[in-house]
């Protein structure tokens, strides 16, 4: 999650296990824990590929941050020793530890178990969500006006919580929505991926990689009950062969799960994130290689510059998600007049 997110939880967790004995400055403590595990973001990996997958690699695994919570617990204690050790270790480990719990419900991927196994991505909330968000900072502001009571925060966590886990089940309700759509495509076995799209648990797309196309459906609650909109795009199986013969390309298929699209033009290869942003959106492209038309030749990857996305774009997905635009095509982010499809 985004960093003010990731900043309110630790200040609530703090503020409801140690707000009554360290008051205010229980929230600051708290905030500065939650934001510890993005700081590595200022570490340069050699690559745009290596600093975009080492990205919540170990400064998110468990397997560092519960060992690493016994020792920031221990010098906290010798600083603040008002509060018992047990208390500072409870503080600790529950801020440290839900931060990538709480990353792993979004698509980037969190490497929970580094350095072993791949990442963990649920897909189920996108990474700026206002409706997790607001409670928390709600309980925060709560707490500093009326002074210690944890009741505020207790309460932000509550329904911050309530409605991570109704994400999960919003999930489920739209993979099933589509799978009559996706027997009609043949494509009801194929990997497929179902998020919701920007700031919201009302609007979902999904994408389902085919072996020669890519399917995109966007669907939510609020359309009526006609049919889903299936949209197609092409896939070059053979460029996505070449491509794996690269280290880098590899290490993109093992971090996206394959959710991936490779194009060849003006003698470079590059491989995009689709699981990231929409269509004509994709902030994460990536150069992997040189292509002199015999063959590729790897060279040390890049990131394009990220698109830009067009002011009216909010405006689309507000009408989409409210149901007043019955359509919105991805491949030109547009919404057709009423009663027509995408081409």
């Amino acid at each position: 999650m985004d960093s003010i997110t990731q900043a309110a939880l630790g200040a609530s967790l703090a503020g409801a296990v140690a707000g009554k004995t360290l008051g205010r400055s229980a929230l600051l403590i708290g905030a500065a824990l939650g934001t510890l595990p993005d700081l590595d973001v200022v570490i340069d990996y050699g690559t745009a590929v290596a600093n975009f997958t080492q990205h919540r690699g170990f400064s998110h695994s468990l397997f560092i941050l519960l060992p690493l919570s016994f020792f920031i617990a221990y010098a906290l204690y010798r600083w603040r020793p008002a509060l018992s050790y047990k208390r500072w270790l409870a503080v600790t480990a529950l801020i440290l530890l839900t931060h990538p719990l709480l990353d792993a419900f979004t698509t980037y991927g969190t490497q929970l178990f580094w350095p072993v196994g791949p990442p963990v991505a649920l897909h189920s909330i996108f990474i700026i969500d206002p409706l997790y968000t607001l409670p928390l900072l709600a309980g925060i502001l709560a707490f500093l006006v009326r002074g210690p009571n944890t009741r505020a925060v207790m309460a932000g966590l509550a329904l911050s919580t309530l409605y991570l886990g109704w994400s999960v089940t919003a999930q489920q309700i739209i993979s099933d929505r589509v799978e009559p759509a996706l027997a009609e495509e043949d494509l009801q076995d194929a990997p497929r991926m179902v998020q919701p799209m920007p700031f919201n648990t009302i609007l979902w797309r999904v994408t389902v990689m085919g072996e020669d196309r890519r399917m995109e459906i966007v669907t939510g609650f609020l359309d009526g009950g006609g049919p889903v909109t299936v949209e197609s795009f092409p896939r070059d199986a053979e460029l996505a062969s070449a491509a794996a013969s690269l280290d880098e390309a590899r290490r993109l298929e093992w971090f996206t799960d394959g959710f991936l699209h490779y194009e060849s033009a003006n003698g470079k290869l590059t491989a995009t994130d689709i699981r990231l942003g929409i269509p004509g959106a994709h902030p994460f492209t990536f150069i992997l290689a040189e292509d002199n038309g015999e063959g590729l030749i790897p060279r040390p990857s890049a990131r394009l510059e990220r698109p830009a996305v067009a002011g009216e774009l909010l405006g689309l997905l507000w009408a989409r998600m409210t149901g007043s635009a019955e359509v919105l095509c991805l491949a030109s982010l547009t919404v057709p007049p009423p009663g027509e499809g995408c081409t």
